[in-house]
């Protein structure tokens, strides 16, 4: 693992999720740019002390030319953003399989090298995009790739947070201060931190790509660096119109992200607070609501991903899980590139290709912006 130090939050769980159902033992880390911290850390999860690296270099150096019945063959990178490609590009090139937090890299330029440097590699890699994890999720997918919405025609997706409603990068939180840092975040706050997960969501849902969008970015808070409210218009190639908001100054708010997807012959809502529930608005019967672990019609994607009985919440940690499953099972069967059920550096690089065009839309005369290549939507660039 690099990164996931002391005062990680997102260590804990890429550890929680990894441990759920036994399919990796954490060998080694390069946890924190301090190596008091990373040792500390280390140990405190029964690694010896060998094998708590220094920097991430020495650990891939080390780790690489290991007997095979010890040494790694996963790395997972969940430090900052700035991180994620350097790492990556020198694990693969070490032969290691990697599975990266979201955002895949910094910028856009950083996931088109990545993508190039993946392919006909041998390695599998793979990005934590947890809600797609989520078992109604994927019955919501199941539901519209097999007409029972009919044709797609309008998408509304928001993500709410009001964590950061005040200036918590200047009061000691760590997580709100490398946010807030251009060079270590990327250019994109909130629509890199929590925008792209409801872009991705709504992409993978739907079976629809985003080809145009308009945005308008607003920095609520003084001082801070980068946006930390957003929304877009969207055009996606299926025919569908959308609206995505994305927000993290939404005081009293959590973590309140939705979906709603309409069709000809109705409509869907999933909420990742409640997200045992997908809400079916069929146009010419009542509405109804499937549940997780309950509902045995559910696709088998979605049966697949309940753990629990019936009324038995299935959280974040589960759907975390289920990607991490989903990837060692890929390992062990040798696929390569994406592993099958799990984001990879495709949609990796939508991600990053989001971020940039929902920025080159806000700084634009034209705001309706191509989403392929950029420049006014209607004409090449």
């Amino acid at each position: 693992m690099v990164g996931g130090g002391e005062g990680s939050f997102i260590g804990n769980v890429h550890r929680m999720a990894a441990r759920l159902d036994g399919a990796y033992e954490l060998v080694a880390g390069a946890f924190s740019r301090d190596h008091d911290n990373c040792l500390q850390t280390g140990t405190d999860l029964g690694l010896e002390a060998s094998r708590c690296y220094p920097g991430w270099e020495a650990m891939l150096a080390c780790e690489s030319v290991m007997d095979d019945d010890i040494r790694a063959e996963c790395i997972a990178i969940v430090a900052p953003n700035d991180v994620h490609y350097p790492v990556a590009k020198a694990a693969v090139a070490k032969g290691f399989h990697i599975i990266s937090d979201k955002p895949a890299t910094l910028d856009l330029a950083e996931a088109r090298k990545l993508e190039n440097i993946i392919q006909d590699s041998g390695v599998l890699y793979g990005l934590t995009h947890t809600y797609l994890g989520y078992p109604m999720v994927a019955e919501a997918r199941h539901k519209v790739a097999t007409g029972s919405l009919g044709t797609v025609r309008k998408v509304y997706v928001e993500y709410h947070q009001g964590w950061l409603a005040t200036a918590q990068e200047t009061l000691g939180n760590k997580q709100a201060e490398w946010r807030n840092d251009p060079a270590r975040a990327g250019q994109g706050g909130a629509i890199g931190d929590i925008g792209t997960h409801a872009f991705t969501l709504a992409e993978w849902i739907t079976g629809q790509h985003v080809n145009a969008l308009c945005a308008e970015l607003n920095t609520h808070v003084e001082g801070r660096q980068v946006d930390d409210d957003a929304a877009a218009l969207l055009r996606f190639d299926g025919g569908a119109s959308g609206v995505l908001v994305c927000s993290q100054v939404c005081a009293g708010e959590e973590n309140a992200l939705k979906i709603r997807v309409y069709g000809e012959m109705g409509g869907l809502e999933w909420q990742q607070m409640e997200p045992n529930n997908l809400l079916l608005r069929p146009a010419d019967a009542p509405s109804r609501i499937l549940r997780a672990g309950v509902n045995q019609s559910l696709c088998e994607l979605a049966r697949s991903r309940c753990r629990t009985p019936g009324g038995h919440p299935e959280g974040y940690l589960e759907a975390f899980a289920n990607l991490y499953r989903d990837f060692a099972t890929a390992i062990r069967s040798g696929e390569k590139g994406t592993a099958t059920n799990v984001p990879g550096i495709d949609m990796g690089k939508r991600g990053m290709k989001f971020i940039q065009r929902m920025i080159e839309s806000e700084n634009s005369a034209y705001q309706w912006t191509n989403f392929e290549d950029g420049g006014k939507e209607g004409a090449s660039a």
